[in-house]
Parts: C-alpha cells; structure tokens; sequence
C-alpha cells in the first residue's frame, strides 16, 4: 500500500468514476484502476461495484475510505505542521537594546544575508534587561545584549566584543573640549539616560551609588534619535558605547577615568533546541568576531 494508491481510491470514491478521477488527478485511466485493484488483491477486499460506469462503494469500501481519509489526513497535517516548522527554522527571532543597534546593524545584518540569503532575521527592540527575559519565556530566539547583567550565567552566553562607555556632548556643551572626565565631576550635571530596561543605566546607577552622587537625569529615552534632539541643545550629556560615536559626527564622546567597560553578546536559553537559522547565525558571529 502506498499513499498514492490510497489518494487514488479515495478521489475515485467521491467523483464515482474512474474517468473523473483520473482527470482530477492527471493520471491515466489505466494508471488508476490498477491502484484500485493492486489494493483491493492487497487487502482481500472489493472497493467498488460497477454499474453504467458508475462507481459505488462497497460495504468493505466505505469501512476502507474512511480509514483511507484518515491516513491521507494525517499526513497532510502532518506535512504541513513540518512545513512551518521548516520555515520557523529558517528565521530567528533576535532582540536587541536601541544603542546596540546602531553598532551592530545594518552591516552585520547585510554580511549574513549575503552568506544566509534564505535565514530570516526578525529584530524586536528590546532593552538587555527585557531581551534576556524574553529568551527565557522563548518569546525570541537570541538576545544582543550589554551581558554585566546579574544571573548572566543562567543563559548560553557568546561575548563578541568588548566596548567602552564613553560621556557624549555636542560641540557647544561646556565640557567638550574635556580630554576625560570622571562621574563624580559630574554629579549635578544635567544627564540623559536610557529607559529601565538597561544594563547600561543599571551599570551607571551602581557606579553613582558608589560615589554617593544624585544625578540630574532629565529624561530617560531608548530613542537615539530624542537623545540626540536633547544633546543639540548644548545643556546635557548622555553616555554612549564607542563604536557608535562614529555614527554621531554631531557628538564629542569623552573618555571616562577610571574607564567603564561593558561586555556584548549573544544569549538564548539553555536546554532549548537550537534551529538551523539560529546556529548558522551562532556560527557566523563566532567567525565575524572571532568568538
């Protein structure tokens, strides 16, 4: 028995003809009656009776349709849940913060395409703190995210590269022609920082808390184009990773001392199944970055 021969039987069955099936389906008329028969010798059974060339099903026939049906059934549900799952696998689902975005894509997202053209990226804004509960709940796939998060070691973890955090000003901010500066010279000036979910704020606050300072925050924004629209202004700074100073001719970025560093990598969650599209990234960055 095969599928093919079942198909047969079951679109002769509801057209009653021979005739009528073998044209629904693209084969001969031969072709057709010789599945039937080559089931019904198979199964010891008569399918059909014959009358004005007109098929009907016998007692053992209906019995045989509906198991028939389905069989067919079946294996079209279950060819079309492996079908999406195919596609699932040809996509990832990444997050990732605002401010990384910015050093990361669009190039790194245009070198994989051009290795990957058939693996989809869908990316979903998130701050690290989010990102990393998604990946945990398997709402996303990946996480790119600041990883000096607490609990970091819970998740599969690949570090690509290692950033400094720089204090940005535009030109006619009063501190730009500053060759570095320290947070504590900073305590009361007016600051941006970003939305809650960041790592970075939370590397910040940690910092700030350790000097006893109470900063001046004027707005909180994951929004680079509004923090921007404030640092024109001349009157408040924001930090920024250094990679994406280049991207901001606008902004002078000005050393921190002592240094503050933040590692960036990718997460997903232990114990999950990895897709294809997922590892194919995984093993890109390891080769982009050397990771």
């Amino acid at each position: 028995m095969t599928l093919a021969q079942l198909r047969y039987f079951c679109t002769a069955a509801r057209y009653h003809s021979i005739t009528k099936a073998a044209q629904a389906l693209f084969v001969t008329q031969p072709t057709l009656s010789i599945a039937i028969r080559e089931l019904e010798k198979e199964f010891s059974v008569t399918l059909f009776t014959h009358a004005n060339n007109h098929l009907t099903l016998t007692e053992e026939g209906e019995a045989f349709y509906r198991r028939a049906s389905d069989i067919l059934s079946s294996c079209e549900d279950l060819h079309a849940e492996y079908a999406r799952n195919a596609s699932a696998r040809r996509s990832v689902r990444i997050g990732i913060p605002p401010m990384l975005s910015t050093v990361f894509f669009p190039e790194l997202l245009d070198a994989f395409h051009e290795e990957y053209p058939d693996i989809w990226l869908e990316l979903l804004e998130y701050g690290s703190v989010r990102c990393c509960d998604l990946v945990q709940d398997e709402v996303i796939d990946l996480g790119l995210v600041n990883m000096e998060l607490p609990h970091i070691d819970k998740f599969n973890t690949l570090v690509l590269l290692t950033e400094l955090l720089r204090f940005g000003v535009c030109r006619n901010h009063r501190l730009a022609g500053a060759e570095s500066i320290s947070l504590k010279e900073l305590d009361g000036e007016p600051l941006l920082l970003y939305n809650q979910d960041s790592v970075q704020n939370r590397i910040l606050q940690a910092q700030f808390d350790a000097l006893r300072i109470t900063p001046r925050i004027v707005m909180r924004s994951s929004q680079i184009p509004t923090v921007l629209k404030f640092l024109r202004q001349g009157r408040c700074g924001a930090f920024f990773y250094e990679d994406m100073l280049p991207l901001m001719p606008e902004v002078t970025g000005i050393p921190l001392v002592p240094e503050i560093e933040a590692r960036v990598g990718l997460v997903w969650k232990r114990g999950r199944y990895i897709s294809t599209g997922t590892q194919s990234l995984l093993d890109f960055c390891r080769k982009r970055y050397r990771a």
